[in-house]
């Protein structure tokens, strides 16, 4: 069970804020032995008891010491009864079951990249999350980005792992027919390098890196937004002063061993794959250029929510509930042993358990611990979408007037998000634009143009 807010909410022993019924394994035990009233392993289950927890809460707002205090004094049953005498308690709860609906359709196809940004999606495969929610979803292994869209835009694909910035791109028409696409949850945050040949241990300071070619992962990418973002602070223009081509990410390694590339911008494994094979070193984490930024997503055609909404709604729930699941570092080498095999990531326990835990080896002799090298937040915040859209507009993917707030709301669909979030018992943000500082720089969502007219180094 993965819902920190699932514990009985009439026990004066729970709390639902975390700990106790946090989501281990023994904390479940111990939940289901307290109250077996409710069968959590069933998604009505689930479901009945989110509900039944969010009228608790909203008896006793943000003071759950007090709600605890309060079941201890009078007892969970005496106040279940006196609840019910005020408050329509079952009534409620069908009500609200009733409007969520039974998938129209339970059979899907989930496409996915192999690297550990997709491990919400692969994940709920083997640790079913998918059938939690009355889905029987088969996630299809997929070479690379270009592949993942023209699937998806074919409708091989119910839904499938995107970078944050294609369904902006698909939606635009931006290397693509022009299709709308809907994005109601990131993957992760962070999870990103930028990797060296050992070739150029001598070239630390990017200013040394004219004439070097680094591989990205696709053209509409973060990857390739924060590395001509981080060379362009060094003074390079990345069209001119570098050459960036895009490379499928599980050809990274093999092309930097072969000398086709001096370094990539990569999703991971394949960075600490790098360290691993001996060819490469960790240059620089992204998070150190941008702490959060985005960078995979789920992603579907809008015509998959209109269309399917309950089924589009049960597989936010698992794709959330996922997410959540994996943003815990105690779960991260569980997870670790569920996508290696061959069926997913295809890589060793130990290069990925590195990636997930934080602890690693950087290549440069030194072991690191930085917990958060990956960490799993869905909450699609469209300020970062506005950033993309800049990024986009800088270097020429996107030109004319752009309508970035309005564009980014209608792919970010932070609301959803949200109130899948807030159904399943965790908190979610009640804004949906904040500012974010990248290298120093404060980023304004509600100035986009002027950000773009900022910086010397620029197509735009």
């Amino acid at each position: 069970m993965t819902f920190k807010s699932l514990g009985n909410p009439f026990s004066s022993k729970t709390d639902l804020r975390h700990g106790g019924d946090c989501g281990c394994g023994s904390c479940v035990t111990a939940a289901v032995a307290r109250d077996d009233r409710i069968d959590l392993t069933t998604s009505d289950g689930i479901m009945e008891r989110a509900v039944e927890s969010a009228i608790v809460r909203s008896v006793f707002g943000q003071s759950d010491v007090g709600r605890r205090s309060f079941m201890g004094m009078m007892g969970g049953s005496t106040m279940a009864a006196a609840l019910a005498s005020v408050f329509p308690l079952n009534e409620a709860k069908a009500a609200i079951m009733d409007k969520l609906g039974a998938p129209e359709k339970t059979d899907l196809n989930i496409g996915f990249v192999p690297i550990t940004c997709a491990t919400p999606i692969i994940m709920a495969e083997p640790l079913g999350f998918y059938s939690r929610y009355g889905l029987n979803a088969s996630v299809i292994k997929t070479a690379g980005w270009a592949v993942a869209r023209d699937k998806s835009l074919a409708g091989e694909y119910d839904a499938s792992h995107m970078l944050t910035p294609m369904p902006l791109a698909m939606t635009l028409g931006a290397g693509s027919v022009a299709e709308p696409y809907i994005m109601p949850a990131v993957e992760n945050i962070n999870g990103q390098a930028i990797v060296l040949s050992n070739e150029h241990l001598d070239k630390r300071d990017p200013k040394m890196w004219k004439g070097m070619t680094f591989g990205v992962p696709f053209e509409y990418s973060m990857h390739n937004f924060l590395l001509r973002y981080y060379v362009a602070e060094f003074g390079l223009d990345p069209d001119v002063d570098i050459q960036i081509r895009v490379v499928p990410p599980p050809e990274m390694v093999a092309n930097l061993r072969a000398g086709n590339l001096d370094g990539y911008l990569s999703p991971d494994p394949f960075n600490q794959r790098a360290v691993y094979e001996g060819i490469g070193f960790i240059h620089i984490l992204t998070k150190e250029i941008w702490e959060g930024h985005p960078c995979c997503a789920f992603a579907a055609p809008l015509s998959f929510a209109t269309e399917l909404p309950n089924t589009y709604g049960a597989l936010l729930k698992s794709i959330v509930d996922a997410t959540q699941y994996a943003s815990k570092a105690e779960n991260r080498k569980e997870i670790s042993e569920a996508i290696a095999p061959t069926n997913y990531l295809n890589q060793p326990v130990t290069v990925i358990e590195q990636v997930l835990t934080g602890t690693y080896a950087d290549g440069l002799g030194e072991v690191k611990q930085v917990p958060d090298r990956i960490d799993f937040d869905p909450f699609p915040w469209q300020s970062m979408g506005v950033w993309i859209l800049t990024q986009m507009k800088r270097w020429g993917y996107i030109e004319g007037d752009v309508d970035y707030k309005g564009v980014a709301e209608q792919v970010y669909l932070a609301a959803d998000c949200k109130k899948v979030m807030e159904d399943l018992g965790y908190e979610a943000p009640a804004e949906t634009y904040k500012s974010h500082m990248i290298m120093g720089k404060t980023f304004d969502p509600a100035e986009p143009a002027a950000y773009v007219d900022s910086f010397a180094i620029k197509k735009a």
